[in-house]
């Protein structure tokens, strides 16, 4: 049963088309009956509205998005899995499909306001639809993470953040949300997947097993636990010092490992009245270089509370990578304009706007957002006086090829520092409020 769970998790990832709805492709079905699949059609990706108390959203998953659209391919598989369900003309149609159309977008590492045309992807209806859950489960997912990542990396500080959530999401999506985590500035992941295949640094020591282990029932011999790590790992190493008594741990730890002990960590309890406790004890064991690292259900609130303690990195999982921590970025993918004619959705509550469009961000002299004007994109570019003047949207896909050398990790990563740099102080507030950028839609 495992192994054949693992090739099914394997053949799923060499190809991407089956990671859709089945409606995208009873749509195509019939669509192609009816002779509309090939008309000329704008998809748009916005979300109407943040999660609560959000100020601002981050456009991450471009990368991923782009590799998966190379591999959204269906061939004899995976067409045997939708032929139960399709007729022999929608199955030719997808065995011969390559993505032909144009799409823009914000770079990566953007950030994004309610409204905000994040992605435009134009070409026929049938070529288009047959993407939305792809894009959407993608960009929801990783803009989501990297969300909440960002809140996290402004509340720490400059502080060291390390991503620890592996083993509280699905297996596939860990690595992805390590690299959201690692787009917003947290510094490294546990995720050996993420090291690999995104090139995020990884760190990681020992867990509680490992002490104990070694220890016994009592603790009675954690020393030959830490003796064993320092050994393995070097003096700059981190001990996990809370598995029994931390007073006793810490002094254990410098015992073993000496002033030089690269750092501990904390995992339980309260953690500022404990890192105080720890941090006068290693000044006075003289490990004053000696790190502390503190972990347990942290999240932007936690992280925040604890600034003024003296707590040198924060390991974060449960509350960065499930929905309590991240809620969903809330995007659809709405069709906004057939053969050039604009449509809209006019549902309660869920509407769209409709024509293509086109965004640009103003900015005062001194680098700070005011507003994002939407624009449509056959008109002209507001260009207002005294302020300067940034357009959103970039080629990523011209006629199904992507354009030459996108934007890499490293590079969205530093997009995203400058633009929260950028934000008003009100944006960065970690309390319930209005978004603090204002969307302005011209029509």
């Amino acid at each position: 049963m495992c192994s054949k769970m693992g090739r099914v998790i394997a053949d799923q990832i060499s190809s991407t088309a089956l990671l859709t709805d089945q409606y995208e492709l009873t749509m195509l079905a019939a669509a192609l009956a009816d002779g509309s699949a090939h008309r000329r059609c704008t998809f748009e990706v916005f979300a109407r509205r943040l999660p609560h108390g959000r100020r601002y959203g981050v456009v991450a998953g471009t990368g991923r998005l782009l590799d998966a659209l190379r591999d959204f391919r269906f061939g004899e598989a995976e067409l045997a899995v939708v032929e139960r369900f399709l007729d022999p003309a929608t199955l030719a149609w997808l065995r011969d499909y390559r993505f032909g159309g144009d799409i823009d977008g914000y770079p990566e590492g953007e950030l994004f306001f309610p409204g905000s045309p994040i992605l435009t992807v134009r070409g026929s209806f049938a070529e288009c639809v047959v993407l939305e859950t792809l894009i959407l489960s993608i960009y929801n997912h990783d803009s989501a993470i990297a969300a909440a990542a960002a809140r996290m990396v402004s509340a720490a500080g400059g502080r060291t953040l390390i991503e620890m959530g592996s083993r509280r999401t699905h297996e596939l999506a860990a690595p992805a949300s390590a690299r959201a985590a690692y787009l917003a500035g947290f510094d490294a992941t546990s995720n050996l997947e993420a090291a690999r295949a995104f090139g995020v640094p990884s760190a990681g020591t020992s867990a509680h097993a490992f002490t104990l282990l070694h220890s016994g029932a009592d603790g009675a011999h954690e020393a030959a636990a830490f003796r064993s790590q320092v050994a393995a790992l070097g003096v700059g190493t981190t001990l996990l010092v809370d598995t029994f008594d931390i007073t006793r741990g810490v002094a254990t730890a410098i015992e073993v490992a000496g002033p030089e002990l690269g750092g501990v960590r904390i995992d339980s309890g309260d953690l500022g009245v404990l890192a105080r406790q720890v941090r006068d004890q290693l000044d006075a064991l003289g490990a004053t270089r000696t790190k502390i690292v503190v972990s347990g259900d942290l999240d932007e609130y936690a992280i925040a509370a604890l600034r003024a303690e003296p707590v040198d990195a924060y390991g974060v999982g449960t509350s960065l990578v499930t929905g309590s921590g991240a809620p969903t970025a809330g995007m659809v993918y709405k069709l906004v304009e057939v053969e050039g004619v604009p449509v809209a959705k006019r549902s309660s509550h869920k509407e769209s706007r409709g024509g293509t469009k086109s965004a640009v961000r103003l900015s005062r002299r001194t680098g700070t957002m005011v507003e994002e004007i939407v624009y449509p994109a056959a008109g002209e570019r507001p260009a207002p006086n005294g302020f300067e003047v940034r357009d959103l949207q970039t080629p990523l896909v011209r006629g199904g090829a992507v354009v030459a050398d996108p934007p890499t990790l490293p590079e969205s990563r530093d997009r995203l520092a400058r633009a929260l740099v950028s934000l008003p102080w009100e944006g960065l507030k970690l309390s319930v409020g209005d978004p603090a950028i204002p969307t302005t839609f011209v029509r």
